[in-house]
């Protein structure tokens, strides 16, 4: 619940933010960070609605779209691009969902720093479990997808 709530607050006043500090810790396999680019950073989800679902995350603390300059929302979009021929390459989808939850009432679960979403996808990826039983099933372990993946952004 911390990772969404964000409930401490830093020592400028304003609440913590966890894209924010994701960085700032340095420990790339711990945090799942891909990829850090100069205006962005592309981080697994630790609570994926799929295996392979990754986020695009500028390092401007943004709400939305319109803060971002032109050369951060240029990079945003090159890592989508990069990220989405190494989630092909490596996991073999069949289709993908990319998508910026803008705002709580859009659905953002950390409303107060926009990041873009990377989900691959498969035929048939969906079962009764989030349905019935409010449960994701995820058959590969992140540390596992993590191995998987940080070799093709290493490249």
């Amino acid at each position: 619940m911390d990772y969404v709530a964000g409930g401490e607050e830093r020592a400028s006043g304003r609440p913590a933010c966890v894209f924010c500090d994701l960085p700032s810790q340095r420990d790339d396999a711990r945090t799942y960070i891909l990829y850090r680019g100069q205006r962005a950073f592309v981080v697994m989800n630790l609570y994926p609605y799929n295996n392979g679902h990754l986020m695009i995350v500028p390092y401007a603390h943004e709400a939305s779209l319109a803060g971002l300059d032109e050369p951060t929302l240029t990079e945003l979009m090159t890592l989508a691009k990069r990220s989405q021929a190494i989630l092909e390459e490596r996991m073999r989808p069949q289709g993908f969902n990319l998508g910026v939850n803008q705002g709580r009432a859009a659905g953002a679960g950390i409303a107060d720093h926009l990041h873009l979403h990377l989900l691959p996808r498969w035929v048939g990826d969906t079962n009764f479990m989030p349905a019935l039983g409010d449960v994701r099933v995820m058959p590969q372990h992140l540390d596992e997808t993590y191995r998987l993946l940080a070799d093709g952004f290493a490249a």
